[in-house]
């Protein structure tokens, strides 16, 4: 499972379920970090088979021993390691927020907004992982410990490319005291809000527009706290 843009690279690949028992070991595979081993290797398999079912059938039609099936992975292993539908997904999430793509160090705010809002217009827009997001937002809504998740997902996202707003503020690109979390949101909402509400596609002229927006509204002020403003 790889994803194209701001939600998660993930590289996947298969495994069995006699590797219950090597719970230490991680993946080597690319856009990773990890050592090797072949529980990381069913780990991907299963998250790569939950991602597409969620996909494809939503919250509501993910079950433990059809990932299972789909992954040549043990019904066993799945229900000893996750447990729970929501356990599942939650590792997911946590999988693709690791594996998420760097954030963009052009030296300049637009530009890096720019790149922000492509990263999550390529994702939103690709068929598997725009469907996948919907799924996981909709049972975010009724199920605590998904919403958990997908809110530990964007805190690590927004995390990672606040830097660029600091930054920004540093250079005296926008005033002091700028909230750069809420900068990033600012820059990613309107092509959230695109994808749940509407049917407009999600093309490059509006990540252009959602980027030009938030940095606009940054360079008025708009993110610095204060009275009648928070």
């Amino acid at each position: 499972m790889k994803l194209p843009g701001d939600a998660g690279a993930a590289a996947d690949g298969a495994g069995s379920a006699a590797a219950a028992s090597a719970d230490g070991a991680d993946a080597a595979t690319p856009g990773s970090v990890r050592p090797g081993g072949r529980t990381a290797r069913v780990r991907a398999a299963v998250l790569e088979a939950a991602g597409d079912t969620l996909a494809e059938q939503g919250f509501h039609g993910l079950d433990l021993a059809e990932v299972a099936r789909r992954a040549d992975v043990g019904k066993t292993t799945v229900y000893r390691r996750w447990g729970t539908v929501a356990g599942l997904v939650a590792d997911l999430l946590t999988d693709m927020a690791e594996r998420s793509l760097p954030r963009a160090r052009t030296g300049s705010l637009l530009e890096d907004l720019l790149a922000n809002a492509e990263l999550v217009r390529r994702t939103l827009s690709d068929p598997r992982q725009g469907a996948l997001f919907k799924a996981v937002i909709a049972a975010a809504t009724g199920d605590a410990r998904t919403a958990e998740a997908l809110h530990r997902f964007y805190e690590v996202r927004v995390a990672e490319w606040a830097p660029c707003v600091r930054q920004a503020v540093e250079r005296g690109e926008l005033p002091e005291g700028t909230d750069a979390a809420e900068v990033v949101r600012a820059v990613s909402a309107p092509l959230y809000y695109r994808l749940l509400t509407t049917a407009e596609p999600l093309d490059e002229a509006s990540a252009g527009r959602a980027a030009r927006a938030a940095v606009a509204a940054a360079r008025a002020g708009a993110f610095v706290p204060g009275p009648g403003r928070d």
